[in-house]
């Protein structure tokens, strides 16, 4: 008698879009409607390999965001920037980067923080390259705020998004960019 082997089947994820001022983003959320990426139109493949590389094997089909998902979302496009508490997410990840996004939905609404601060705050001084890694793992954008994270010189670096994105959103937040300027 032979063994079988038998493979996890696909977690099944549902998509779903939401217009914003920064262009259509794209919701996943599990079967209990918890939000397990944030993303944009037109980084569906960059989404899509971070969902595998937290879930292994999904499959993405059209859904329907829960509406606290939405109106929290909306809320804080319109102003309401601790509105995003209200969330429900989900991820895996490695614990240095549960860490990191932990620390992350700790930054305020209006601030900043630099990779290398962030690194230190976190006890890994030196890890600036590390926490910068599993910033642009992070796969619920706007949520968990990746966007707070600048250079040490102030600088505007990398965001999954687009730095024109990133720049709307720490604006939106009430952070003065006058001075930054972007670097990718």
């Amino acid at each position: 008698m032979r063994g079988t082997v038998s493979a996890n089947r696909p977690e099944p994820l549902g998509v779903d879009r939401l217009d914003t001022p920064i262009g259509t983003a794209l919701l996943v959320t599990d079967c209990k409607g918890v939000l397990c990426a944030l993303d944009w139109e037109g980084y569906e493949s960059r989404m899509r390999e971070l969902l595998r590389l937290q879930h292994g094997a999904v499959v993405l089909q059209q859904g329907v965001a829960p509406q606290e998902i939405k109106a929290a979302l909306s809320a804080y496009f319109k102003g309401e920037l601790n509105s995003l508490r209200a969330i429900k997410w989900r991820l895996a990840g490695t614990a240095f980067q549960r860490q990191v996004w932990t620390a992350l939905t700790e930054i305020p609404p209006g601030t900043t923080v630099s990779y290398g601060a962030l690194a230190a705050q976190l006890g890994v001084p030196k890890a600036m390259r590390a926490v910068g890694h599993a910033n642009g793992a992070n796969p619920i954008s706007v949520v968990i705020p990746c966007h707070r994270l600048i250079g040490a010189d102030g600088s505007l670096v990398k965001y999954g998004g687009g730095l024109a994105r990133k720049r709307w959103l720490l604006e939106h937040e009430g952070v003065r960019l006058s001075s930054v300027r972007s670097r990718s």
